[in-house]
């Protein structure tokens, strides 16, 4: 994650050498998009500490190889694209990029954190104003204990199982679009990536939750019955 914001603010110092100093207009919003994401994780760095990468992929040769490799290589993709093809964007339209794209890196850490929060007080909070509603499902571990975890279904979690990846691919979207059609492939290749992996993420998680939850993931897919859009799939 480091690598990432110090590769993007290389790649804007270039842009800045390709035009005389200045830094274009497409290029500030692609990397002041991605400061901000950026920034997000290290704030909310422990909140990662239960994310399905942490908790069931764990650090093994995917998850190391795609660290020091893919991310480097791929997440800094469009800016390495930008900083000698950024089209000229109009203030309008920069700004209208940069408030939809920080509108959506913020309902991504919100929704995150209200699941966090909502894990860490035992439902005990509010979400929206209100206290929220749950499903307290049972489960065996490997060695046969039964336990008990608390299912949100207030708040962003009330719209789909892993809405929370519906912001996080467009926030992507928005710090590519900078580019708009001068290329197809480089400039948007990190959002194409981005929409696979995590829809294969919610189908994957899904599974797992079922196995686990078995007549309790049921009722909550009953109660919320979207995947990752809400109304489609």
């Amino acid at each position: 994650m480091m690598f990432w914001a110090v590769g993007i603010l290389c790649f804007a110092a270039k842009n800045m050498e390709v035009n005389d100093g200045s830094l274009s207009m497409g290029m500030f919003v692609n990397v002041t998009l991605q400061l901000i994401y950026i920034s997000k994780f290290f704030h909310w760095e422990m909140g990662y500490m239960c994310s399905m990468d942490i908790q069931h992929d764990r650090a093994g040769y995917y998850i190391c190889w795609g660290c020091l490799v893919w991310v480097p290589s791929v997440y800094t993709s469009h800016s390495f694209y930008l900083a000698e093809h950024a089209p000229e964007l109009s203030m309008p339209l920069a700004l209208f990029i940069l408030g939809v794209g920080s509108l959506m890196i913020g309902i991504n850490y919100d929704s995150d954190n209200q699941r966090y929060v909502f894990r860490q007080t035992k439902g005990e909070c509010t979400i929206w104003g209100t206290k929220p509603r749950k499903i307290i499902a049972e489960y065996k571990t490997d060695r046969g204990e039964v336990r008990k975890s608390l299912l949100l279904l207030s708040g962003w979690w009330s719209l789909s199982r892993h809405f929370h990846y519906v912001p996080e691919i467009l926030a992507s979207f928005f710090w590519s679009v900078p580019a708009l059609d001068s290329a197809f492939i480089a400039p948007y290749f990190y959002v194409v990536f981005l929409t696979i992996l995590l829809t294969d993420r919610a189908f994957r998680d899904d599974d797992r939750c079922s196995k686990k939850y078995g007549i309790y993931w049921e009722k909550y897919c009953s109660e919320v019955p979207y995947k990752i859009l809400p109304g489609i799939v």
